[in-house]
């Protein structure tokens, strides 16, 4: 399969890049999605969630009436799950949510979000991608020539940029990443994947490997 390589005010350039079909053409695996999706959510969670429990509550321990002839139900200290301003029962301790998943299994997802990206012609591959100095004025003007504004956009650059990554840190639809931080959950969230002409290969690489 080829893709004509574009430039930035989205005419081509006359040049084309060949993808891989192993890559790029595979029937996508709805199930390796969900688990590499599954995780990747699972790892941004925080998990530190926390209530004071029985024996963390801080109180007298003193029973605060006698065991029987009150009239009401029994009770012991004023820590006491029953009452106010006790312990929470079976209350939320701090955990970590990841897990583990096998390499293999999320380089089929990678690839299966890839080939639906080739399949809903969402894709597009661009000449590399560089600034002189970060400014958000210059990343709208580049997604702007290519009509890409109003959408949801993820720029994979061959390398870190910190110019490009900085310009495009205020817009809420605009993402880029590096083509070694490129995740199942980033590609399908985006309505437009764009591939640095140097990125495909590397991208190939880690994904054959």
């Amino acid at each position: 399969m080829e893709l004509a390589v574009l430039k930035h005010n989205g005419e081509e350039t006359g040049r084309k890049v060949s993808l891989s079909d192993d890559i790029f053409g595979i029937e996508p695996n709805d199930h390796a999605i969900y688990l590499d999706v599954k995780q990747f959510l699972a790892n941004q969670r925080q998990g530190t969630h926390k209530s004071k429990e029985r024996n963390e509550i801080a109180g007298s321990t003193k029973k605060i009436k006698k065991q029987k002839g009150t009239g009401g139900a029994r009770a012991g200290s004023i820590k006491s799950p029953v009452f106010r301003g006790g312990g929470r029962v079976f209350g939320p301790r701090p955990r970590n949510y990841s897990f583990k998943l096998n390499k293999k299994l999320k380089q089929v997802a990678r690839k299966s979000a890839l080939s639906y990206k080739v399949k809903e012609n969402s894709l597009m591959v661009l000449e590399n991608v560089s600034f002189d100095a970060p400014k958000t004025k210059d990343y709208l003007a580049f997604l702007n020539g290519l009509s890409l504004v109003d959408k949801k956009t993820l720029l994979v650059l061959p390398e870190d940029n910190k110019n490009v990554f900085l310009s495009s840190r205020n817009l809420p639809k605009a993402k880029v990443v590096s083509v070694n931080d490129v995740n199942t959950y980033e590609l399908l969230n985006a309505d437009n994947l764009m591939l640095c002409e140097g990125s495909v290969s590397i991208l190939e690489n880690l994904l054959s490997k």
